[in-house]
């Protein structure tokens, strides 16, 4: 098992929302990360398209294995935290969504940040796309890393 896979699986325990909604993390890789939001009746609006919120969550939690994989070899001595999100929902989402994470710079120039200033902010860009590979939504997640206090 990889650092990338045991994140994964911690994660996907540590974040009861995302269970709750069915969000499932796919991959996790150096600053990339993927997750799903099965079709489910539990995650649908009034129109049968899937909801506003559990698109959030789906984004979310993508974002959050982004910046996991990104601080792989420092995540247990550092403290992240979500501290903005934007979304922009693009067209009606439809069945299962997959959504595709990536950090806004090199996870090298981030954790040289870190190390220096002893802590970072950064963004990462969130597409969310359904089965036809269209997408119904963009995120911008805005993360700070610090140094957890020891």
């Amino acid at each position: 098992m990889t650092p990338y896979d045991m994140i994964r699986e911690s994660i996907s325990q540590t974040v009861p929302f995302a269970n709750h909604t069915g969000v499932e993390l796919i991959s996790i890789e150096d600053g990339v990360g993927e997750a799903l939001l099965p079709a489910q009746d539990v995650t649908l609006n009034h129109i049968g398209s899937q909801h506003a919120g559990a698109l959030f969550t789906l984004g979310e939690a993508a974002s959050g294995a982004a910046m996991a994989g990104g601080f792989v070899s420092v995540l247990m001595t550092v403290r992240p935290v979500a501290a903005n999100a934007s979304i922009r929902y693009v067209k009606v989402a439809k069945g299962p969504i997959r959504a595709f994470a990536k950090l806004s710079q090199p996870a090298e120039n981030l954790l040289s940040a870190l190390d220096e200033a002893g802590k970072v902010q950064f963004a990462v860009e969130v597409s969310m796309r359904d089965e036809a590979e269209e997408e119904v939504a963009t995120m911008q997640v805005d993360w700070h890393v610090s140094k957890a206090a020891t």
